[in-house]
């Protein structure tokens, strides 16, 4: 399990970053954060060389643009939301039906609606948020020796990326990437897109090789 603790620590600090950018405007505290890491920096090469961000101060920055085109992105342009891409009426489910929330609550993941800003918990923000929690909680149990709980876990990941986040996400970030008008939602979009795409292909390689060794192992034993 040693190449899993050495992936982890960087797949939850990158469901951190772009789940915090997607689910509500950014502030000068994230933007301090942000920008005291040259590694994350790198990620967004576009945002790390704009010239503004040498013009202008940190509020002025928040004000003027980034909060302009998250509000112009998330809220009033495009729909950042599951069951929009995925019902035929195209109607955002927000009641109990939502078969997110079902999954959030079978695994006792909670959304304050209301302290999130969102209408459904189906938004992208916290779809990803979600992904952040399996992956800490895959800390958790690597850090613990538990290989069953590894390998649980690694499942519910592969299925959730695969039924519901690459089922609309890749079209929602191609379309906000293509609508941005700062570079750090051009780059903060296109770094999700890519990251969801090579995660799930992560994913899929190390849950096959470790719940295969779990089954070599437990036919060993038996």
């Amino acid at each position: 399990m040693n190449d899993l603790k050495q992936d982890i620590d960087n797949r939850i600090a990158l469901y951190a970053l772009i789940s915090r950018l997607m689910m509500q405007e950014v502030d000068e505290t994230f933007l301090n954060q942000l920008e005291s890491d040259e590694a994350v920096l790198s990620l967004l090469p576009n945002y790390r060389d704009w010239s503004k961000r040498k013009e202008l101060s940190r509020k002025e920055l928040v004000d003027q643009y980034y909060n302009v085109d998250y509000v112009n992105l998330f809220i009033m342009h495009l729909v950042p939301y599951e069951s929009f891409y995925t019902r035929d009426d195209q109607m955002i489910e927000s009641g109990g039906d939502n078969p997110v929330l079902q999954l959030y609550n079978a695994l006792d993941f909670r959304v304050e609606l209301e302290k999130a800003r969102v209408v459904s918990p189906d938004h992208i923000g916290v779809e990803l948020e979600f992904m952040y929690m399996l992956c800490d909680a895959q800390k958790k149990a690597l850090e613990a020796d538990d290989a069953e709980g590894v390998c649980e876990l690694l499942s519910v990941q592969h299925g959730f990326l695969k039924d519901h986040l690459l089922e609309w996400a890749p079209l929602f970030l191609i379309n906000a990437k293509r609508e941005s008008r700062t570079p750090l939602y051009h780059d903060g979009t296109e770094l999700a897109l890519e990251f969801l795409l090579s995660d799930f292909e992560y994913v899929t390689q190390k849950r096959k090789e470790h719940c295969d060794n779990i089954e070599a192992e437990e036919e060993a034993q038996a």
